[in-house]
């Protein structure tokens, strides 16, 4: 059992309803698999299923538990802050590429 650590500037959805409910509402929320910390507080940058940017998001809460099946999970709350403009999100995306998810 251990934490694992989300780099400071991703905020990556599985999800295409979470990252709907986000962006309709300008809140959300967001279950990720395993214990993670998330930098509470801090602004990062959102990014679809897909691994392209679209958002920039505060993290408001970073609840990590045990479900009743027994499973490490951690719920992320957020608000949105904006939505990335068109040039944005194709610089935010290219980088992201080269630091977090690899080779387009």
């Amino acid at each position: 059992m251990g934490f694992q650590t989300e780099f400071n500037s991703v905020c990556k959805f599985k999800s295409e309803q979470e990252l709907y409910e986000l962006l309709e509402y300008g809140k959300g929320k967001m279950v990720k698999k395993g214990f993670r910390v998330y930098p509470t507080g801090q602004k990062v940058i959102a990014y679809t299923p897909a691994n392209e940017a679209i958002a920039i998001v505060r993290i408001s809460a970073s609840i990590a538990e045990i479900n009743f099946q027994g499973e490490e999970i951690t719920q992320v709350e957020m608000e949105l802050v904006r939505k990335l403009t068109e040039e944005e999100a194709r610089v935010q995306t290219a980088l992201a590429y080269e630091m977090f998810f690899g080779e387009q």
